[in-house]
């Protein structure tokens, strides 16, 4: 503090010399305070870094962890929810194996549980009403406009479902008003399904038998829909709302789906009205939801489909989508095994939907028929959702979410601007380099971490050699993204600091080492503030573009900006500089860290899962891309959390020694990698692979081989030596399997001619050819080989619109089209045919050609139609192979995969 001079009355006047010394001890004094505040320990750093890490940690298992006691049915009693009745459930439909439509293990599969719902007929409360109907979907067309399957038609036929419909007796108007729970029996070819979702249907029939004991008191009804035909294209949902009479009294939707096996089951999507999930979140017990879930599903970002978008889109219901999400690298595998499923992940998912039926379903007000067309149709208010630790569910309208926002970002703009009004020009260039440090932190840590991304596929027999050991991606993408941001920062720390030293020479009389300290504890702050900038820059963008997530940037805004506030900010202009207090970043990243870390972890394992399915057109993306998008992803939500805490690390003592410990753990990650120690994969986390017997007759010569191509990045060649059946690896080995090419496989010599006959092959003639009221239409008869599963593409480049007819009869013509075009491939319309044992193999399309023609060079390029037909049969080569395949490998089925046994024809242009 400074010394207080003595007044004249009391001394003589003092010399100028001993005016200098006072002035020189009064600088001292201040260098040696500022020098002692502007060293920060660097254990406490280090100490504060390990803290947020745990909290973050011990936040992710809490909320996606923490799963309830099961119960068993005594325990449960008869109106409650016992998991180990679902379990018994869900063991007993795995035990069929496979079941995917037309299989005789999906006919055993509806069997059993049409036997548990008659059970719950039988056993259901006197004064409750039990419907059951075995129905079977007639012919069928599904095409939607968005998502997965836009621009394709989806045809189904002879699929079937059970529905089961609870209601009371004595109310008069619940068959009127009723909630759809749904679900899906089938499975894909490769897997049982136990998580894809015999577990869904598990708890569907343990709610069943729970309501019935309950609905004597219900106000509206409940619908069980246990459908087929989901995995070809949620045919089973589409039928149901299409041609069930029940369907015309749903109100509301519920699905139950899994990307995964086990976990909690969350809420991924909600809407459009805000009525379901304002009433989930009051009900249920453990809630559990994101909507940055549903952001990412709606934009395309997770490549997917659920029934929920038949509900919404073709029905207009509004509604919920459930799924399990825990083991997303087991999805469509054979590792979706029922001892994945954690105890308590059916028991959440059931006391959630048990309570929250119970509420809705004793409702006088669930939403109205949302189906109207038109003017009258009106968009209803959407609802901002998610979960606080898996306890607490907070839910707020879009509209109040929007006044929010924009209150936030006009009193953040205000306080900006007075901010730099009072400071002037140099407040100006601060926050311009403030500004600088976001950017570059973002830079260098995307670049760093892209950097590993590209290394790894030339250091590794995998492109993704953390497959089967998630935890290495924090050596591999972690530790380079916050490299590069606190490298970003330190160029952005070094012109803050140089900026403000000469200012403050400018300014004051000191001594070059105050003058340093003071610049460099001014760059601190100014770099603690451009978090600020950043979240409010996206909080901006999320209101304008109305993301349901945005509730993020304004959790990231506000808290920090209070701490800093209460504990930094000063209205006085000369109060100097002082550190940034270790209570300003706590209380900062308190309400953050609990409210989004759970969801940011969740969402890196999740996509990291993701990379065993990741190539859908097999070798047609570089091995790196995949590497590269979790890299980005990393280095994103470093850059935006971190962005508090390592403004820190700048005048810590612990700078170098963190810089050093990240260089050495990416170092030593690399070379684990290098090394192989850890496998890419194992037999419980597999690669996806296919094994098919491929009949190519589109061209002049008929040839049949073995295929092996997979949607894992990286090539085949190590799997194909460890089969020995003389696989040629190669991308000149390109397969175009009608609904995607394999732009990669290996592939055996083209002499596989065991296992099939000619009438298995697939047959396209063209049977009539003339002109119709001035049009020419070309009559093509296709005879599918008795496969009940085909893809057709038809060129509509050349063909303006088509019809589709089963037999012979014209009124049993079926339109199918109109002159569209698929969005997978320009120039195609792709039909995509499921059907049960009873299904129509024989066809006949008649297409409408274009008035103009079409090059004969396009002619030479491409045909006018490519059939694609399935069978789900192993011939004795695939089978040699399928036993030969390493641990490491598993079949992975989707719905655009070909069965085991693939037969390829095409119809060329016709003069």
């Amino acid at each position: 503090m400074r010394k207080r001079h003595p007044k004249g009355s009391d001394l003589s006047e003092p010399s100028s010399s001993s005016q200098e010394t006072d002035a020189s001890s009064d600088k001292e004094a201040l260098d040696k305070e500022v020098q002692a505040d502007v060293k920060r320990s660097g254990k406490v750093w280090f100490s504060v870094l390990i803290l947020i890490t745990y909290s973050s940690w011990v936040v992710y298992n809490y909320q996606l962890g923490n799963l309830p006691k099961p119960l068993t049915a005594k325990q449960a009693g008869k109106r409650g929810f016992s998991e180990f009745e679902a379990i018994n459930h869900v063991k007993a439909l795995t035990q069929f194996g496979p079941h995917p439509v037309s299989s005789d293990a999906l006919v055993h599969a509806l069997e059993y549980v049409l036997a548990e719902v008659e059970k719950v007929k039988e056993t259901a409360h006197w004064e409750v009403d039990v419907n059951v109907d075995f129905f079977e979907s007639k012919f069928g067309v599904n095409r939607l406009v968005g998502g997965l399957f836009k621009g394709k038609s989806l045809v189904y036929s002879d699929i079937s479902h059970i529905v089961l419909r609870i209601l009371p007796k004595y109310e008069s108007d619940a068959g009127d008003n009723a909630i759809l729970v749904s679900s899906h029996i089938d499975t894909v070819f490769t897997t049982g399904g136990a998580g894809d979702c015999s577990s869904c249907v598990a708890v569907m029939l343990e709610l069943a038998r729970s309501v019935s004991q309950s609905a004597h008191g219900f106000k509206n009804s409940i619908i069980f829909l246990f459908n087929t035909g989901e995995e070809e294209g949620l045919n089973g949902a589409h039928s149901f709302v299409t041609q069930h009479p029940w369907s015309s009294t749903v109100r509301l939707a519920i699905d139950l789906e899994a990307m995964g096996t086990g976990g909690k089951s969350s809420i991924f999507q909600a809407g459009p009205s805000p009525w379901a999930i304002e009433n989930f979140a009051l009900a249920a017990k453990y809630p559990s939801g994101q909507i940055i879930g549903q952001d990412l599903f709606t934009s395309g970002v997770i490549k997917s489909a659920t029934d929920f978008q038949v509900y919404k889109e073709v029905a207009g219901l509004s509604g919920l989508d459930f799924a399990f999400a825990d083991n997303t690298a087991v999805y469509h595998t054979k590792n979706d095994k029922i001892e994945l499923i954690k105890p308590g992940s059916l028991q959440h998912l059931g006391e959630n939907m048990l309570a929250f039926l119970l509420r809705v379903a004793s409702s006088s007000d669930l939403p109205k028929d949302d189906t109207l067309q038109g003017e009258e149709k009106s968009t209803p208010d959407s609802a901002v959702y998610f979960d606080i630790l898996g306890k607490y569910m907070i839910v707020y309208r879009q509209s109040l979410a929007t006044m929010l926002y924009v209150s936030v970002i006009m009193q953040s703009i205000l306080i900006w601007v007075l901010s730099v009004f009072m400071g002037g020009y140099p407040a100006v260039v601060s926050l311009i380099l403030s500004c600088l440090s976001i950017i570059l932190s973002w830079i260098f840590s995307v670049a760093f971490s892209v950097a590993v991304a590209f290394i790894l596929p030339w250091i590794s027999s995998s492109p993704v050699p953390y497959a089967s050991n998630p935890w290495m991606v924090v050596g591999l993408f972690v530790s380079p993204a916050i490299l590069g941001s606190i490298s970003g920062q330190h160029v952005a720390f070094i012109f803050l600091r140089k900026k403000s030293s000469n200012r403050n020479s400018n300014k004051m009389q000191v001594s070059p080492r105050l003058r340093d300290n003071l610049a460099r504890l001014e760059a601190e702050r100014w770099l603690f503030k451009a978090g600020f900038i950043q979240w409010l820059v996206l909080l901006a963008l999320g209101t304008y573009y109305k993301l349901g997530s945005t509730y993020l940037a304004l959790v990231w805004l506000v808290p920090p900006a209070f701490a800093y506030g209460l504990l930094e900010a000063t209205l006085s202009p000369i109060r100097l500089p002082k550190p940034l207090k270790l209570a300003t970043l706590l209380i900062s990243l308190a309400v953050p860290i609990l409210v989004s870390s759970g969801s940011f972890i969740q969402l890196t394992g999740t996509m990291i899962g993701m990379l065993i399915r990741f190539d859908s057109n097999p070798g047609g993306t570089p091995e790196w891309l995949g590497n590269a998008l979790i890299a980005v992803v990393i280095a994103t939500f470093i850059s935006l959390t971190m962005v508090y805490l390592l403004a820190y690390i700048h005048l810590s003592g612990a700078k170098k020694s963190i810089v050093t410990a990240l260089c050495i753990i990416t170092a030593l990650s690399l070379a684990l990698v290098s090394s192989g120690v850890l496998p890419a994969f194992t037999e419980d986390t597999a690669r996806a692979v296919n094994v098919v017997h491929v009949v190519d007759t589109s061209g002049q010569d008929q040839v049949a081989f073995i295929s092996l191509f997979s949607n894992t990045p990286g090539n085949l060649n190590m799997e194909a030596e460890q089969i020995k059946e003389g696989f040629r690896c190669g991308r000149e080995n390109k397969i175009d399997f009608v609904s995607f090419e394999a732009k990669y496989s290996c592939v055996t010599k083209k002499d596989a001619k065991v296992g099939w006959d000619k009438n298995d092959i697939p047959v396209l003639r063209v049977i009539n050819d003339k002109e119709r009221d001035e049009r020419r239409v070309i009559a093509v008869s296709m005879d599918t080989g008795g496969s009940s599963r085909w893809t057709l593409r038809i060129d509509m480049d050349e063909i303006e619109d088509f019809t589709m007819q089963v037999g012979e009869e014209e009124e049993e013509e079926l339109m199918i089209a109109r002159g569209e075009k698929s969005s997978s491939e320009e120039g195609w319309h792709q039909i995509q045919f499921s059907g049960g044992k009873k299904a129509p193999t024989s066809f006949v399309l008649k297409l409408y050609k274009k008035e103009e023609e079409v090059s004969d060079e396009k002619k030479k390029q491409r045909p006018l139609l490519k059939l694609r037909t399935d069978l789900n049969r192993r011939t004795p080569q695939v089978q040699r192979v399928l036993q030969r395949l390493p641990p490491f490998c598993t079949m992975f089925g989707k719905s655009t995969s070909p069965f085991t046994l693939a037969f390829l024809a095409s119809l060329p242009y016709t003069k």
